[in-house]
């Protein structure tokens, strides 16, 4: 059997995201903009297979859940599974989450099996508690943003738009000097995806903010809605010498574009420590666990 996977192109986003909105999904995943960017570097097809849409990971063979009507679910694992024996590989889905292997379970009792990842499970927080600080669990927080308020008294936000974005691509090409990011695969990876999201914000709709401190760029962040009530960050960069400038960008970003949306997803922490406690230590309400799915 033969299915015909191709890589993800701008011209193809309008289709995807149909096939996304038929399911609803928090992981950081499940968004045109993340898909098409990080395929550029880890390859990633897709295809549509009895009218839902699947996307392969090419160099493991593994596949991401089907996405669109759960009533053709069982026809396109049928037809996943023997492809897979047909190019001999082991039948894998990737990055499958509680709910979702819930509905595997649905149409094949007992068939699959998953193991859950710690290190790629997002974090996902009320939206309002990341804005408003409030009480002893954020003091820690909102220490660092008086602390901010008074270093830096004439800060400013601003939304990101074609008569500022050029200054966060700048902002991001010294961000990448200062940390070393062409000695290392995965940060040189990160940063080709943070340039690329600056250029082609409007094609994959994009929305993002800036800290502006004495006229300078000093952090942005960037993001989109992944669901009807969750916003994801994609990327967030600040200038380490700026102090408070994470925690800053972290609550105005969402208290200008993201206050219509009850939680927001800040993805994964890949198992790096420093990136886990700073995670934990904004209180996420819950976590979105994904994993592989195998036979049982």
């Amino acid at each position: 059997m033969e299915i015909e996977f191709k890589r993800p192109e701008l011209e193809h986003r309008e289709m995807v995201n149909r096939y996304f909105r038929m399911n609803r999904n928090r992981s950081c995943e499940y968004t045109f903009a993340n898909l098409y960017l990080w395929s550029r570097h880890y390859k990633v097809k897709f295809a549509i297979v009895e009218d839902m849409l699947v996307f392969q990971y090419t160099e493991t063979g593994s596949f991401t859940f089907p996405q669109g009507d759960l009533a053709n679910l069982k026809k396109v694992l049928d037809i996943l599974e023997e492809w897979s024996r047909e190019h001999g590989v082991a039948f894998h889905l990737t990055n499958v989450n509680a709910e979702q292997f819930a509905q595997l379970e649905a149409v094949y009792p007992g068939r699959y099996t998953v193991e859950y990842y710690r290190d790629s499970a997002d974090y996902v927080y009320e939206t309002e508690k990341l804005i408003a600080l409030s009480g002893k669990k954020y003091h820690g927080k909102k220490n660092h943003i008086n602390k901010f308020n008074r270093l830096y008294p004439d800060w400013s936000y601003e939304t990101i738009t074609d008569e500022n974005v050029e200054e966060c691509f700048q902002m991001a090409l010294n961000w990448r000097k200062e940390n070393g990011c062409e000695e290392d695969v995965d940060k040189n990876a990160e940063m080709c995806v943070t340039l690329n999201s600056l250029r082609l914000m409007k094609e994959l709709e994009l929305c993002g903010g800036l800290i502006r401190v004495e006229g300078r760029v000093v952090a942005f962040s960037i993001g989109e809605p992944v669901c009807d009530d969750t916003m994801v960050v994609h990327i967030e960069k600040a200038y380490a010498d700026v102090q408070g400038a994470y925690t800053i960008i972290n609550q105005q970003f969402l208290a200008h574009e993201a206050v219509q949306y009850k939680y927001v997803n800040r993805e994964e922490d890949l198992g790096d420590p420093g990136l886990r406690q700073a995670k934990e230590s904004y209180r996420p309400v819950f976590l979105v666990e994904k994993g592989l799915v195998s036979f049982a």
